[in-house]
């Protein structure tokens, strides 16, 4: 019997019994699009399809993890015979949290369905395939800054200076051009602008100094692989026969190279179920590229395309102000969400003075709800630019109300970082990228001279106490190699961190220090999650594993206070009491996004996928006035304001406070 389609609404178990052909599954918000995949997987499972013969690949390690875990629950549940006993068990963990990674090292097993992001996915065919793609197998993949720091150097080689050319604007062509499978060469024979020829010249550079630092950049781990397959089409083949079944979540986010990996893996049985909401497309700027879900019945002839509408998470009231938002847009697929939840409440807009007035609101507000039994976990306050978080922020701190700003993750913290590049560069000695990063972590009186020195290879130049210090370092990551042979993850982590001097160092100096100390025994709890596996495998997946985490935008959160981001972060979660902040004309919309017509289809879908975050009841509030960039400037409401009856809304006055300004 089969017992998880019981839970389904009839569109989702259309999706679910399809099995073969491509199908395009158009899923509004919180209409359980993940459910709908993960069941599919399920039925294919128990339809005769070998779960090793099951693809699907998403966007955020989070998803993913989600994903992975609901699969397998479901294997559980189903009591499938081909299943290990317990596997389900043994690795459920707390979606989200940074316990996450134990599930990484599920998706090459063979009895279970490869579920992964694209760059895992990437990253997995480049290792597997590491000599036809002309690379190390144990390559290294740099971060967002990691690969700001390359692109400096490049800067630099090239005569460029860093200050007056932004290296993130030069990253960022280079991305872009990556994400649409341009090289170095296919830009050498375009007409470009200004800053197109510098970041030619600077990516060229760039590219050879990743070749030395045997690194690849997250780009690269899609761009390579999709060139591998081009050059190796028997290789293509043999993958194309192994994954018969592909699933592909957020297809409204993929960019070109994307959509082609997927392209290449569908052919030629068009076995490819998608699934993806247009009108939750937000991320132009990374190169997503929404078409590829407009035009997906083209490529696909014969594509069967199922609506998901039924919404399971926000009220009547809700869902119609976000309707009536997202229609006015002309680039999307029709379909109209409707929920068999309650009206609820009315949504509250509230127009301030100006923002110490707009955040006031929300803190009494806020305030009000927590004296009523609601969670700090319940409450959201999103906004459209960074720096409204600030004002924000005051009023948190003064009202006492615990929050927290989406801020820097965990593997983005220097001493994660710093800890980990000491066993890269154990095991590399060539890995100069690694290297130069612990030469001086701790402070071993190595100075620009002395780093320089020994990054090109002339050692024997040094001399006195800081030759002696230099040999200690170089003698450490011998012991650390030798001890990678026999030692679990963990103990290595533990090994070099006492080795080193660090443990010493962080526990001798300032309260933040204590706190890095704390993270890296964190890390090292991680490694734990390695110890089933043998000592070599275990080693190359947690470096691995470590590597793609550090570029996920999710991240590892901390659950306590009210969360405060951007709407752009917010993409994917969903809270019962939301605030949307600053919809004033030239914000929300953003000034640019009245550039061109595409852009501003986006702002709508930004403001669309803000509203739908909510479950129970949303605040709208916009400051009459607003300081921004130094100066004090009138505002008008912004325009999404007036696309939402007014039936829905109910309105605040101005409160009768002092305020300073």
């Amino acid at each position: 019997m089969k017992n998880h389609l019981s839970t389904l609404n009839e569109r989702q178990k259309e999706a679910v019994l399809t099995r073969d052909g491509p199908i395009l599954i158009l899923a509004g918000a919180g209409a359980g699009k993940t459910k709908t995949i993960t069941h599919r997987i399920i039925e294919l499972i128990l339809g005769g399809v070998a779960p090793g013969e099951i693809i699907a690949v998403t966007f955020t390690n989070k998803a993913a993890g989600e994903m992975r875990e609901r699969v397998l629950a479901l294997i559980d549940a189903e009591n499938l015979p081909a299943t290990p006993a317990g596997v389900a068990g043994r690795h459920t963990t707390k979606t989200g949290s940074i316990s996450s990674p134990s599930n990484y090292i599920l998706y090459e097993r063979s009895d279970l369905p490869f579920i992964a992001t694209f760059h895992a996915l990437g990253a997995y065919l480049l290792r597997e395939n590491a000599t036809l793609a002309g690379l190390q197998k144990r390559f290294s993949i740099l971060d967002k800054d990691e690969s700001i720091s390359f692109i400096k150097k490049a800067m630099k080689a090239e005569d460029y200076d860093p200050k007056d050319i932004e290296p993130r604007k030069i990253l960022s062509i280079i991305s872009k051009e990556k994400g649409r499978g341009t090289q170095p060469n296919d830009l050498a024979i375009r007409e470009l602008s200004y800053m197109e020829g510098i970041a030619l010249r600077v990516w060229e550079r760039y590219e050879k100094l990743l070749r030395d630092a045997r690194a690849l950049d997250f780009d690269d781990l899609l761009l390579r692989a999709v060139v591998l397959f081009q050059k190796n089409p028997e290789l293509l083949a043999r993958y194309q026969k192994r994954w018969s079944y592909l699933h592909v979540d957020e297809y409204q986010d993929t960019n070109h190279i994307q959509y082609l990996l997927a392209r290449m893996l569908a052919r030629p049985r068009e076995n490819i179920c998608v699934v993806g909401d247009i009108d939750q497309s937000i991320y132009s700027w990374r190169g997503a590229d929404f078409r590829n879900v407009l035009n997906f019945e083209n490529d696909y002839p014969n594509a069967k395309v199922i609506l998901l509408e039924e919404n399971y998470r926000s009220t009547k009231n809700i869902l119609a102000a976000a309707e009536s938002v997202i229609e006015k847009n002309k680039k999307r697929k029709d379909k109209r969400l409707f929920t068999e939840n309650k009206t609820g409440a009315k949504i509250t807009l509230y127009p301030a003075r100006n923002e110490i007035d707009e955040a006031l609101f929300i803190t009494e507000t806020a305030h009000s709800l927590l004296r009523n039994g609601v969670s700090t976990h319940d409450i959201a306050v999103l906004y459209r630019a960074n720096f409204q978080s600030r004002v924000l922020e005051e009023a948190f701190l003064s009202s006492g109300i615990p929050y927290q700003v989406l801020g820097t993750r965990f593997f983005e913290r220097k001493e994660i970082k710093d800890m980990l590049a000491f066993i890269h560069a154990a095991l590399d000695s060539e890995n100069l990228h690694a290297l130069e990063r612990i030469i001086n972590t701790p402070p071993r009186g190595a100075g620009k001279v002395t780093r320089a020195k020994v990054l090109a290879g002339r050692r024997g130049e040094l001399a006195g106490e800081t030759k002696k210090n230099i040999d200690a370092l170089f003698a450490l990551l011998e012991h650390i190699k030798e001890r990678s042979r026999t030692s679990k993850v963990s103990e290595l982590i533990m090994y070099a961190l006492k080795e080193s001097g660090l443990e010493e160092y962080l526990l001798n100096s300032s309260e933040d220090d204590i706190e890095r100390l704390e993270n890296i025994k964190e890390l090292v709890t991680l490694a734990t999650k390695y110890d089933a596996l043998s000592i070599e495998d275990a080693l190359e997946k947690f470096l691995l594993d470590t590597s793609l985490l550090a570029s996920d935008e999710e991240g590892a959160r901390d659950k306590n206070g009210v969360k405060l981001m951007t709407a752009h972060s917010a993409k994917g979660l969903e809270f019962s009491y939301v605030f949307i902040a600053g919809l004033e004309d030239g914000l929300f919309p953003h000034a640019r996004g009245k550039d061109e017509s595409i852009d501003e289809e986006e702002e709508r879908r930004l403001f669309y996928v803000a509203l739908t975050r909510a479950k129970e009841k949303l605040y709208l509030s916009y400051a009459q006035e607003r300081m921004i960039y130094g100066a004090r400037a009138i505002s008008l409401p912004s325009e999404f304001i007036f696309d939402i009856s007014e039936d829905l809304l109910e309105g605040r006055e101005v409160a009768e406070r002092t305020i300073y300004l």
